[in-house]
């Protein structure tokens, strides 16, 4: 059976991957839904101290491993990838970072033309790039929302979610501003506390 293949981005992978493991390339549900890291979050994490002292965990050898497989490309797609990347860069230069000082890293603007070549979801909590998603038309989910598809499709239980939510707020590192509200309409009930 053909894999339903969902882009989770760097920020979602560090919230995410401790407390569900591994979370990566184990498909589930009834559409084979299988989930991959950019080959490119690697590179972000190893140059990235800041990363590397926060989520410590991620080069463990069970992490590390699990994020050797990534999505196959032709070389056609890679092509594609790189022309959809140069004009998605573009204009989140001139829409992101020349009008607010801040914006979609090229990491992401890169994961995001990815997906958009692809065709495929992408899991983000990052607002700039679900910003830049909607502007390209790339379908997205929250962590959240995955969470809630992983529940449905009997890949976790809504312990698992819980520790994963009670993680974020023990560590400081909540997706945004009114996580909260979405977890209620999701999940039907107020959010763990750590």
């Amino acid at each position: 059976m053909a894999q339903t293949k969902i882009l989770v981005d760097s920020n979602s992978y560090f919230r995410l991957a401790q407390n569900i493991h591994p979370l990566l390339c184990v498909p589930f549900g009834k559409k084979n839904v299988t989930l991959y890291v950019h080959s490119e979050l690697n590179k972000e994490f190893r140059s990235n101290s800041r990363l590397q002292n926060k989520f410590h965990w991620v080069s463990d050898s069970e992490y590390a491993n699990n994020r050797t497989r990534s999505i196959s490309l032709s070389n056609q797609q890679k092509q594609d990838i790189e022309e959809t990347f140069d004009y998605m860069w573009q204009y989140a230069k001139e829409a992101f970072h020349q009008t607010r000082g801040k914006g979609p890293a090229p990491v992401d603007t890169r994961i995001l033309a990815t997906a958009l070549v692809l065709g495929i979801q992408v899991v983000t909590d990052d607002q700039d790039m679900i910003e830049l998603a909607e502007e390209y038309g790339v379908k997205q989910l929250t962590s959240l929302a995955l969470m809630k598809l992983m529940l449905d499709e009997g890949r976790v239980k809504l312990a698992d979610i819980q520790r994963v939510v009670a993680q974020w707020q023990y560590d400081n590192d909540t997706p945004y501003k009114n996580w909260n509200s979405e977890y209620e309409e999701l999940f039907k009930s107020k959010p763990p506390t750590h």
